[in-house]
C-alpha cells in the first residue's frame, strides 16, 4: 500500500465538497504536472491512503483522510475548450492527462504548515520541502502513520 498527499484549492473541491458527493467520491481532475500525473497513472493503486489538503486558501494544510477509489483515467476536462484545463494538444486516442477517484473517509481537524513543522517526526515530508509545489506527493508510512494514525 502506498500514500500520497494531494492538494486541492477548496474553491474547486474541498473536503466537504467530496464528502457531500455520491460515495464521497470526486474525480481529480486538472492536474496538469507530468510528475504528478505519473504518480497516478504509474504508481497509485485503489485502496492507497490520501492526506487530502486544501492549497492556496487562508489556511493551507491536511482537512480529510481519504483513499484512492480508482484506476486512472483519462481526464475528460482535458477536451473540453470550456474547460480551464483544457488542452489542446491532447487527444482522445492517445489522452495526455488521467485522474483518479478520491474517496474521503473522515474529515480532520486541520493540520496546517506550522503544526507540521514544528513535529520533529513530519520534517521531513516532501509538502514541508523548500520549493515543493507538486500537487500530489508520496508520503511515508512512518508520515502517514503519524497523522492518520
Amino acid at each position: 500500500m502506498n500514500y500520497w498527499l494531494m492538494k486541492s484549492e477548496p474553491g474547486e473541491v474541498s473536503v466537504d465538497d467530496a464528502l457531500a458527493a455520491p460515495d464521497a467520491t470526486v474525480a481529480w481532475t486538472g492536474v496538469r504536472n507530468y510528475q504528478a500525473r505519473n504518480f497516478m497513472r504509474d504508481a497509485m493503486q485503489v485502496g492507497d491512503g490520501v492526506l487530502f489538503y486544501h492549497s492556496s486558501c487562508a489556511e493551507p494544510g491536511i482537512v480529510g483522510i481519504a483513499r484512492v477509489a480508482s484506476a486512472a483515467y483519462p481526464d475528460p476536462t482535458q477536451f473540453d475548450p470550456k474547460s480551464p484545463y483544457y488542452d489542446a494538444a491532447s487527444r482522445r486516442d492517445a489522452p495526455r492527462w488521467v485522474l483518479v477517484d478520491v474517496q474521503v473517509l473522515r474529515k480532520m481537524p486541520i493540520l496546517g504548515l506550522p503544526e507540521m513543522r514544528a513535529r520533529p517526526e513530519l520534517a521531513d515530508m516532501l509538502v514541508l520541502k523548500k520549493g515543493n509545489r507538486l500537487s500530489i506527493t508520496p508520503v511515508e508510512p512512518a508520515h502517514w502513520k503519524a497523522i492518520a494514525g
